[in-house]
Formats: C-alpha cells, structure tokens, sequence
C-alpha cells in the first residue's frame, strides 16, 4: 500500500477516534490532526481544505452521525466526501465517485468497522470507465 498523508478531524475526541488515528498511523500513513474537539463546520472545513489545496492525499471527517462533517467538507471545492457506513460503500465511493474524504459517524462505528472502511478507502482505485463521469462534479 502506498502510503499517503491523511488530514483527520472530529468534533469529538473517543475511543474510537483515538483507534481511527492509531490504526492510520501504524499502516505508515502521516496522520495530520486538523481539528479535534471542534465544532463539526469546522472539521469538516478545516479537512476539506486541506484535501482540496493538495496539503492531504485523503481526509477522514467524524462526528455524531457523519452527516455534518461530510456536508462541511463538500461545501469546500475539489471535495468528494462520502458519508459510509461499511466497506462495500466506502469502496463503491472510492471506485465511482473517486471520494477523497472518508466521513463516518460516532454513534454506529465500531473500531472493526473503522477498519474496514479505512482498509478499501485506502486501497480502492477509480474505475477508469468513471473517470468522465466523475469529472461532472466541478
């Protein structure tokens, strides 16, 4: 797997989000801790940013649900942040969306599910047949 900087941000700081860094971390990834413990707008902004401007390869955004972080990150141009909530999901937005922000919820994540989505977000490639498709976004 080639390694990559990953920009992270939750609103909360958790066990979860604590196995979510450490697991980024020993796969070899530089893991860039954008915001932690601040408001949901913010993490996801803040992620989003860094992603879009190229500063990250990828971006993980988790709050609550999910859903404000991913709807702050894709406010920011060049974002493609998928809300998932299992692996087949995340690989589907890697492959036909080429989503390039992770975002997940607290509430129903485990850490194995975590995993999981951070396994194919990080392997999965384009579908080259989407690459037109895709490129509508702008």
């Amino acid at each position: 797997m080639v390694t990559m900087r990953i920009a992270f941000g939750t609103d909360e700081a958790t066990p979860l989000t604590d196995a979510v860094k450490a697991d980024l971390a020993a796969r070899g990834h530089d893991v860039v801790v954008l915001a932690e413990g601040a408001p949901w707008p913010d993490v996801g902004r803040a992620v989003g940013e860094a992603v879009a401007s190229g500063a990250a390869d990828r971006g993980v955004v988790i709050c609550w649900t999910g859903t404000g972080v991913s709807i702050a990150a894709n406010k920011v141009a060049g974002v493609r942040a998928a809300l998932c909530t299992d692996a087949a999901t995340a690989r589907g937005a890697r492959r036909w969306n080429d989503a390039n922000v992770l975002a997940f919820g607290l509430r129903l994540t485990s850490p194995e599910v975590a995993k999981e989505m951070l396994d194919v977000f990080l392997s999965t490639d384009v579908d080259a047949g989407e690459r037109d498709t895709i490129s509508r976004l702008v």
